[in-house]
């Protein structure tokens, strides 16, 4: 049997960043993932957005890490065909492997780390037992569940999941190349639906390297023939959707394999187990299309590794009551609430047809029409939109901003 402090199960973000973390802190951890290098998966495709970025950068590794990716000072905002603005942006492009793997290579040596699945979990007030795959056994003061999606070690816990919304939202991920020349004009763009009734809420075009992604998010069942349709026949089925983008690309081509992620939301309980807590995905999903996942893994593992692992350790025993003080945090559960209630505004201000909503889409319409006017008299203030069309100035503080996150800051949730 190995001892250590610390065993995080799950080796994508929000496990990665908290082994850099307490291995950077000198607290004795364990991560367990499978996989060596972590493969290919379409998750989170950029951070962006001040807050988020900042965010990142409270885990001590963000610096590092964001070298490793396309930076993108200026994002188009457009809409009915027309460009709206060319607003300062704060964009760090990057695929998710590639960035699970360079917060990876961030993790000091001192770091155990064990290629395994975890198929067993016991927990005490004091210590916690996990079996491997390989037959080892670790035991661990306090065990981090940061394995995402999978259900196998929750339904063996007995921990209890809340769906709050079955098919939330539907991401969509491929490349795109321009038609008859060798680039595209804009250095990256988001053009928001023209239709309601097309369940879609907007797609966002971003370099990767050499290469131009796209992200299109969609509010439709998995079933949809839409999608199927948009498999057979990309470029067609996008430009019926979407028929007056186009003028903003110019032609385009969609080349390669389309990726396609619904989302369930939901919230998993494990308020009541002692010595396990759960962070990122383990803990709940969020929209993609409201571009909060990041902000949730990141506000939960710097509140655990900077705050509560640290404490916690510092005194005898790892009971539930320990724990419940994580998720409790105040921090967190703002960033929580804040990402949940953005999810549904988001849908409905993308889908809905009450006079409400319809007023609102044509408030955000209004309002990045005069701050492009604005800029483009070389005048006031930088003001950044949030999706429901309301503004606050780029120098607010941080917990005011999330309130207040820029359209060019959408990005995939997190895998956890």
């Amino acid at each position: 049997m190995r001892y250590t402090d610390i065993a995080i199960i799950g080796g994508g973000l929000s496990g990665s960043t908290a082994a850099a973390m307490l291995g950077r802190a000198g607290i004795s951890t364990v991560l367990i993932d499978p996989h060596e290098r972590y493969p290919a998966d379409f998750r989170v495709e950029k951070l962006s957005g001040q807050v988020q970025v900042e965010r990142f950068l409270k885990t001590g590794i963000g610096e590092s890490v964001l070298r490793r990716a396309t930076f993108v000072g200026e994002n188009w905002i457009a809409r009915f065909g027309h460009l709206l603005d060319k607003a300062p942006s704060r964009q760090f492009n990057i695929l998710y492997d590639s960035l699970v793997n360079a917060v990876r290579d961030e993790i000091p040596a001192g770091v155990e780390r064990i290629c395994a699945k975890a198929v067993a979990v016991e927990t005490s007030p004091e210590r916690q037992r996990v079996t491997l795959s390989n037959d080892e056994t670790i035991s661990a003061r306090l065990v981090v569940l940061a394995n995402g999606l999978n259900v196998g070690l929750r339904h063996q816990l007995g921990i209890a999941r809340k769906i709050v919304s079955t098919c939330h939202s539907i991401s969509i991920g491929f490349d795109v190349v321009p038609a008859g020349r060798t680039s595209f004009d804009f250095p990256a763009l988001t053009y928001f639906s023209e239709r309601p009734s097309d369940r879609l809420a907007y797609i966002t075009l971003f370099p990767v390297g050499t290469r131009m992604r796209a992200n299109l998010f969609v509010y439709r069942s998995f079933d949809d023939p839409w999608l199927r349709e948009l498999r057979r026949a990309p470029a067609e089925t996008l430009n019926a959707a979407l028929p007056r983008l186009k003028r903003i690309t110019g032609a385009f081509d969609i080349p390669g394999d389309i990726k396609i992620r619904p989302v369930d939301l939901y919230v998993n309980d494990a308020g009541d187990l002692p010595g396990l807590v759960l962070v990122g995905d383990a803990f709940a999903t969020s929209c993609p299309a409201a571009g909060t996942g990041c902000d949730k893994v990141f506000t939960d593992v710097e509140r655990l590794c900077n705050v509560y692992i640290p404490a916690w350790l510092a005194s005898d025993g790892m009971d539930a009551s320990k724990v419940a003080g994580f998720y409790a945090d105040p921090v967190k559960r703002e960033c929580d609430e804040w990402a949940a209630a953005k999810a549904f505004d988001f849908r409905s201000v993308s889908t809905a047809t009450s006079p409400y909503w319809t007023a609102q889409r044509w408030a955000r319409f209004i309002a990045w029409s005069v701050q492009g006017f604005l800029r483009r008299l070389g005048g006031a203030v930088h003001l950044e939109p949030n999706f429901l069309g309301h503004s606050s100035s780029s120098s607010s503080s941080s917990s005011s901003s999330r309130s207040s996150s820029s359209s060019s800051s959408s990005s995939l949730s997190s895998s956890a």
